[in-house]
């Protein structure tokens, strides 16, 4: 097994000759200080679970099929009160990974007019080996709240100051005034 090529903290890599033709199942957890790490790069105030289940088969003779799915409880803190709370989540994962394929160009073009890769084309598989760990740590960034909020949390805006109290009224008041001249 090659050497893991991601900076994520979660390594799990499986091979292409790991794989049966009836495929493979695996159900896998973070352990807390990986969990630590993660957290702290997500942003997170904790991640007391990260689990995730996988069912690796192969894709032709030279791809795999990854489906599962990421589960995690993230300690955040609500936007709007500040107050902890705890969110569950569940990202699903439908991959496809094959060999990278060579660029379609044509006698006379330029590398520019290759053909771009498409949404459904398949992920690259780098050394014949996909990161389950990896994967799942991307999925779990991915399915962060970026704003989470306590179910009740409402935001209010605060009342309405006085009209000639605000950074702009000096600015009012003169143009009142070259407004009269005219």
């Amino acid at each position: 097994m090659s050497k893991p090529t991601s900076t994520l903290p979660w390594h799990l890599p499986v091979s292409l000759s790991e794989i049966s033709e009836g495929g493979r199942h695996f159900e896998i957890a973070a352990p807390e200080e990986t969990r630590k790490e993660i957290a702290q790069l997500a942003g997170v105030r904790s991640l007391p679970r990260l689990q995730a289940t996988f069912d690796v088969k192969r894709y032709g003779s030279d791809g795999l099929r990854v489906e599962g799915e990421v589960s995690a409880t993230v300690g955040q803190n609500c936007v709007v009160t500040l107050e902890p709370l705890d969110n569950e989540i569940k990202e699903k994962i439908h991959l496809v990974f094959a060999p990278p394929r060579a660029p379609v160009t044509t006698e006379g073009d330029d590398e520019d007019s290759a053909e771009p890769v498409g949404l459904n084309d398949p992920e690259p598989l780098e050394g014949n080996a996909i990161d389950l760990g990896v994967l799942a740590t991307e999925f779990l960034l991915l399915g962060i709240d970026p704003y989470p909020r306590k179910p009740d949390a409402a935001f209010e805006a605060p009342a309405a100051a006085d009209e000639s109290d605000h950074p702009f009224a000096a600015l009012a008041e003169l143009k009142k005034g070259l407004d009269s001249k005219e």
